[in-house]
């Protein structure tokens, strides 16, 4: 068991925070919104920290899911962010969704300050993060991968290194690549369904036993029948993934069309004032259209 700092208390951050303490591991947590902090401790026991920094200190590891680069920057290496109070050999993992730019710079200020940096973003939502069934994949060098591991594995499904620093990164601009078209697509298929005066949780049924099947299909299309998006990945965290993905594909020549299709058609759902709606409310979209 570990001395482990938690920085970020969102949907995701405060259940796998709880995992860890659970575990056995010492949590200490540190959260933008104090309040959020006090109830994790209330409910979890661990300790509290009123800056990253103050966390971090001690602590073998550091983990953090905040929201975006300029966030993890700030948690990291602002005035109070943790590499300040962290010490040799300690090692940093962020479950943040990010830019494999910022990772690759964040690697390499901690590398000088004798810190090893792993970009180990997650995949499976807030279900999977109460349900401790995270999918996660890893940048990493290899020994801080092999320490972190089993930190990761109270949390995880499945937790890989896929290679060198910023390949994480990348893997999650993949898994939010294929989601896209797959929420498109089951959001046209159930649209279809109803303008045909099919019942939908039929055709569900028998669809997603064949090659239609997927992790969306079983787990969304109850909700998006009951036009239900009050819960899961938020419209607004979507674009800002997919906005990764499109920058990430001019810098490195990928085409990825039907990416960019879906990322105009969130921003349409957002117009309609769904940037905190699920992301399985693309369906919303088809219905306003008539």
């Amino acid at each position: 068991m570990a001395k482990v700092a938690f920085l970020g208390l969102g949907v995701m951050g405060y259940p796998m925070a709880g995992h860890l303490q659970a575990a056995g591991h010492d949590v200490t947590v540190y959260n933008r919104t104090t309040a959020k902090a006090e109830a994790w401790v209330a409910q979890h026991g661990g300790s509290m920290a009123a800056t990253p920094r103050e966390a971090a200190e001690g602590a073998a590891f550091v983990m953090a899911c905040v929201g975006n680069d300029d966030d993890l920057r700030m948690v990291c290496n602002g005035p109070n962010g943790a590499f300040h109070g962290m010490s040799d050999g300690s090692i940093f993992v962020d479950h943040t969704t990010v830019s494999a730019k910022v990772t690759r710079e964040l690697y390499e200020a901690g590398k000088a300050a004798g810190i090893a940096f792993v970009d180990a973003p997650i995949s499976g939502g807030q279900a999977g993060a109460e349900n401790g069934v995270l999918s996660i994949m890893c940048g990493a060098d290899q020994a801080a991968y092999d320490a972190a591991e089993p930190v990761m594995q109270v949390y995880s499904k499945i937790c890989r290194r896929i290679g060198e620093s910023g390949a994480g990164q990348m893997t999650k601009m993949c898994n939010q690549i294929a989601i896209a078209g797959l929420v498109q697509g089951l959001s046209e298929a159930l649209h279809f369904a109803e303008k045909a005066g099919l019942d939908g949780r039929s055709v569900v049924e028998v669809i997603s036993q064949g090659a239609a099947g997927s992790w969306q299909m079983a787990n969304r299309y109850e909700t998006m029948l009951d036009d239900h998006f009050d819960h899961g990945f938020a419209v607004d965290w979507m674009r800002k993934d997919l906005g990764i993905c499109l920058d990430t594909a001019d810098e490195t020549g990928a085409s990825l069309p039907v990416t960019a299709l879906v990322d105009q058609f969130y921003k349409d759902v957002q117009k309609l004032g769904g940037g905190r709606w699920d992301t399985s409310s693309l369906i919303k979209r088809l219905r306003a259209l008539g």
